[in-house]
């Protein structure tokens, strides 16, 4: 069979309790490299497999960001956030009703609130000093708040509890809405809209700072025959050539610090923000429950609290019993 196989974090927990992926610890421990992977990385990986062990190389991610377009910025007065705080202010300012007719023509942020808008909303809790371990602290309901406050005063598209990707992506090409969370997969076909009205930063932080992570690792078998070389492999992907090849074709942001400062990348803006939120990206805890909960659990507790039916405090309430249950 294969010596090595890329895989998901989402994953490492089912093969891990079965005893099929090579615990990476001995070989990562002598690794030269091993310091160009940024420690926060390592973390995830241990986090993902339920232990204090790597049993996952890093390979490439996408990481959220938050897409912008400067025209609008420039027309409201304002700069790129730098704080949380700022932020929320920026979402305010950018609402508008551009033609004098009393209906709001542009919303400040492009709110994803039904499936796979937990990515985006997770940095909403975590700047307010939230944890995905405890959606119930006062910290994590204020972040809560904030979101459902976004819609509330209507700086969110009224559409947002049932807006998924394709609806923000062409709210935000439409001009729609002034701002949305996206990652670098999105870029080519913004550029392709706006030309160079667009534009992205790193989603701030306030008592904390978090975004979404999305990953494709490498793993190798434990019935792998020819160990030492697999590691060799893993790791001229990791930080090899192979590393440079396959980010610069595929457009997924390195995980190498080296290949991260070489030109091609730092020379594209997308790129470069995407590697600035790099060292604040993580995933949501990786649990038998994790998929139900992101798929049914959150969309309809989020459309609940953004349509008034429960508070933000019951909200978290609901996300964490059905995440920890």
């Amino acid at each position: 069979g294969p010596d090595t196989s890329s895989a998901k974090l989402t994953s490492t927990p089912l093969f891990v309790s079965n005893n099929l992926w090579e615990n990476l610890d001995k070989y990562i421990n002598r690794w030269k490299d091993k310091d160009q992977i940024d420690p926060a990385l390592w973390k995830t990986m241990r986090d993902a497999s339920r232990t204090k062990s790597v049993y996952l190389m890093p390979w490439n991610t996408q990481v959220l960001y938050v897409y912008y377009r400067p025209s609008m910025f420039k027309a409201a007065g304002i700069s790129v956030p730098k704080t949380y705080a700022e932020f929320l202010d920026a979402c305010a300012k950018l609402t508008k009703d551009t033609d004098g007719d009393g209906r709001t023509d542009v919303y400040g942020f492009g709110m994803r609130g039904f499936r796979g808008g937990h990515e985006p909303w997770g940095s909403f809790i975590q700047a307010r000093g939230g944890t995905f371990a405890d959606f119930t602290t006062p910290k994590a309901v204020a972040g809560m708040q904030d979101f459902i406050d976004l819609y509330k005063k209507g700086y969110a598209p009224p559409t947002a509890p049932m807006d998924g990707f394709n609806e923000i992506i062409a709210n935000f090409k439409s001009g729609k809405t002034a701002m949305t969370v996206h990652h670098i997969g999105s870029s080519a076909g913004m550029i392709d809209t706006f030309g160079d009205d667009v534009d992205a930063f790193p989603f701030p932080g306030d008592a904390g700072r978090w975004t979404s992570m999305g990953d494709t690792e490498n793993v190798m078998f434990r019935s792998s025959k020819n160990k030492d070389a697999a590691f060799e492999w893993l790791a001229y992907l990791a930080t090899g050539k192979g590393q440079v090849t396959w980010c610069s074709v595929t457009g997924n942001v390195p995980v190498s610090k080296a290949v991260q400062k070489l030109p091609q990348f730092q020379n594209s803006r997308f790129m470069k923000v995407s590697i600035e939120g790099a060292p604040f990206a993580g995933i949501y805890p990786v649990l038998d429950t994790t998929t139900e909960w992101i798929s049914t659990i959150w969309p309809n507790t989020i459309a609940a609290a953004l349509q008034g039916k429960i508070t933000a405090a019951e909200a978290m309430k609901q996300l964490q019993a059905g995440l920890y249950k």
